[in-house]
């Protein structure tokens, strides 16, 4: 019942956004703050249509200085307006190029300074990623990477493609980890009653000294880490 009303003021919140996002991206074009100014305004009323309960424990994300690579789960197209609440100061996020087709979002997103990869075109995927390691090294700027590549609403992290480790150690830059507690399944878009969503950093990890002969190691470590900070939370969620 609530279905329909809910996804109507979803969209019309979205469009809002993106007009306003929009004017901002225009008056500021390219400023690397942009993504965290929008962020917020899709997420606070959002998660409030969405009766998402946002708990952060985000101290590690926010203490680290802009200039790291931030990797975190991804659930669902919702997690805009889960992790939107998170996205510290100069922050941009590496997307797929398709995302700069939709009508307005795309033109804030490119606006904002965010990444668009064509990950058809090898050569055009590789010139971005290099772009992306001198923005990490030389513009005091936050990279946000979901290594999984795709969506992912189960219980188990999927394989972590390799290019966000790339970069940070390209660039010789930390990575910090963001976690999500798993809601994208109990989302009820038809219903009232509120869903707790738990979204905790974890310390940053040091790239300092390592070669790209260190990155399945440390692949293995941040997937390692993340997954049991996940099971962690839902463990707090389901007695909390």
């Amino acid at each position: 019942m609530l279905f329909l009303p809910r996804m109507f003021l979803l969209g019309a919140h979205f469009i809002l956004v993106g007009f306003i996002g929009l004017f901002i991206g225009l008056c500021r074009p390219f400023n690397p703050d942009n993504s965290r100014l929008c962020a917020r305004l899709y997420a606070w009323p959002s998660s409030w249509l969405l009766r998402l309960k946002v708990d952060t424990e985000v101290g590690p994300l926010f203490d680290q200085p802009p200039g790291c690579v931030i990797i975190a789960n991804h659930q669902s197209n919702y997690d805009l307006f889960v992790l939107g609440h998170v996205v510290p100061p100069r922050t941009v996020c590496v997307g797929k190029k398709s995302l700069g087709w939709i009508p307005l979002f795309g033109q804030l997103f490119w606006l904002g300074g965010n990444v668009l990869i064509d990950r058809g075109n090898a050569y055009e995927a590789r010139r971005a990623m290099q772009t992306t390691t001198r923005t990490l090294r030389e513009k005091d700027t936050s990279i946000w990477i979901f290594p999984e590549g795709t969506r992912n609403p189960g219980e188990s992290l999927h394989a972590f493609k390799k290019g966000a480790f790339h970069m940070a150690i390209d660039a010789g830059v930390p990575i910090v980890p963001v976690c999500v507690s798993r809601y994208a399944r109990r989302l009820n878009l038809n219903g009232w009653r509120k869903e707790r969503v738990l979204i905790r950093s974890l310390p940053p990890i040091s790239t300092a000294g390592m070669s790209q002969q260190d990155i399945p190691a440390l692949v293995e470590q941040c997937r390692t880490q993340m997954q049991a900070c996940i099971d962690l939370m839902e463990r707090e969620r389901q007695h909390g």
